[in-house]
């Protein structure tokens, strides 16, 4: 989607205030935590492939109604219906594809599908990074939203040819409970279960602080003091190694517990050495570390779906999802808080390096107070 890279441009040169702008993404992580829970309910319910092919198109209105009637209300919408796809998307994607292989006798094959996936989506972040500047100089906003739009509209067409070959009775079933039972029957394993439980926290664990460094990645790049127009080359070398880390994950996943621990620590170590490097050298090691999380990230969506045994597959997918956003607001409020008191980029990016090694740590002796019992 063309708009990604270019979006709040659009918002500034529309007239809109900093404070605007944080509010429309402040309106938009809140959209998705409201959703995304009960999008997993209604992913199990009823369709997944139903919700990946809507979703893209309630983005695809957004993006439409942000070049064509460009303004606050318009941008609000905008944002809200984007929320909604994620949160649409989130659940049902993992649900449908772990479900669907494993009706073929090819679950093992879950990780590495998954990896290729988030790679090719990363691939296509820095397509859309390359060809925004351009498409924007030749047709303006305009171009660039109707490039975006017709993104949308082509992924919803590939979603409505995914399969999606639930028994009947399943789907019944769990179409004729409440939308309370379906959540409480969920929610139920994960209290049953302290696999499950495990693997449902390891998710936001793993997922959410680098999430949200990731936005913050150019103004670390800015101030290592090379000029303006490097800072897109050096935020390349970053997708580039998290989408290595994504393609590794389906070697990586022999790796096991202690290998997991290993992968976040040494992550954590690159992120804090490569920030406080303050060159354009330690950029190279920011990009190391983010593809180590990046690969760790899909071995703990890969271990939440192989520990799910019930059907609220999405449900607990979408839990997980929501503790992944709601830990990334608190990572953004305490990001936002730090810089501006009392430290610089680079030593914020350290500091958040801290929680990887103590989620390795608590990886590692979880597995051992287990075997002593």
């Amino acid at each position: 989607m063309l708009l990604y890279p270019v979006y709040a441009l659009l918002f500034s040169d529309t007239g809109l205030s900093v404070w605007q702008i944080s509010s429309l993404f402040a309106l938009w992580s809140v959209t998705g935590m409201v959703l995304e829970v009960p999008s997993g309910v209604w992913a199990d319910a009823v369709s997944r492939r139903l919700l990946l092919w809507l979703g893209p198109l309630l983005t695809a209105v957004g993006f439409a109604l942000w070049v064509l009637t460009p303004s606050y209300g318009a941008f609000a919408l905008g944002f809200v219906l984007w929320g909604a796809r994620g949160a649409l998307g989130s659940g049902a994607l993992e649900a449908l594809v772990y479900e669907e292989l494993e009706r073929l006798g090819a679950d093992d094959r879950y990780t590495r599908v998954m990896g290729r996936a988030a790679a090719a989506g990363q691939v296509g972040v820095m397509a859309a990074t390359a060809l925004a500047g351009p498409v924007l100089a030749a047709g303006g906003y305009l171009a660039v939203g109707a490039a975006s739009v017709l993104a949308c509209l082509l992924t919803a067409l590939t979603a409505t040819r995914f399969p999606e070959q639930r028994s009947a009775s399943a789907v019944e079933a769990e179409a004729g409970d409440s939308w309370a039972a379906t959540l409480r029957g969920g929610l139920a394993e994960a209290r049953r279960d302290r696999s499950v439980r495990g693997a449902l926290l390891l998710v936001p664990a793993v997922t959410a602080v680098w999430g949200a460094l990731d936005e913050y990645t150019p103004l670390l790049i800015r101030d290592t003091g090379v000029p303006d127009g490097t800072v897109p080359y050096l935020l390349v070398l970053v997708w580039v190694g998290a989408t290595v880390g994504s393609l590794l994950a389906g070697t990586a996943e022999r790796l096991g517990r202690v290998g997991l621990a290993l992968v976040l620590a040494a992550s954590a170590l690159a992120l804090a050495a490569g920030a406080l490097a303050r060159t354009p050298a330690g950029i190279g090691l920011v990009a190391l570390a983010f593809g180590g999380f990046q690969l760790a990230t899909v071995l703990a969506d890969a271990r939440l779906q192989q520990r799910i045994d019930g059907g609220g597959r999405a449900t607990l997918t979408s839990v997980a999802g929501l503790g992944t956003e709601l830990t990334t607001v608190a990572v953004y409020g305490g990001y936002g808080a730090l810089v501006s008191t009392v430290a610089a980029h680079s030593t914020a990016f350290a500091l958040f390096a801290v929680p990887y090694l103590v989620t390795a740590l608590v990886i590692v002796t979880g597995g051992r107070a287990r075997l002593r019992r």
